[in-house]
């Protein structure tokens, strides 16, 4: 059932995003063409994410862990409704192809 795949999906995505590193996940870094996704934490301290490659360094850092709560509120939402919407689905099936059980 497509509800079933949303519910699970939004579970996975929570789970994987639990196990991330939170804060806020910004470009820096001195080379154009080799920026740091660094992460601001609340209380003033940094962490190392990623070293990326400019054209993937905004998609990484746009796609943080933040992005995961209401991603998950989404899929839950989509599953609630009557008729679930098939672009919902899609990113359901996605996320349990990519992300590890």
């Amino acid at each position: 059932m497509a509800s079933d795949e949303l519910l699970a999906a939004a579970h996975a995505l929570e789970r994987l995003a639990a196990a991330s590193t939170g804060g806020e996940w910004r470009l820096t870094g001195l080379l154009a063409t080799r920026p740091e996704v660094i992460t601001h934490h609340d209380d003033g301290t940094t962490e190392h994410i990623a070293e990326a490659r400019t054209r993937s360094a905004r998609w990484i850092a746009a796609l943080s862990p933040q992005l995961a709560a209401p991603l998950a509120e989404w899929l839950r939402s989509a599953a609630r409704q009557e008729r679930v919407d098939p672009a919902a689905v899609e990113v359901a099936r996605v996320l349990r192809r990519r992300i590890p059980s």
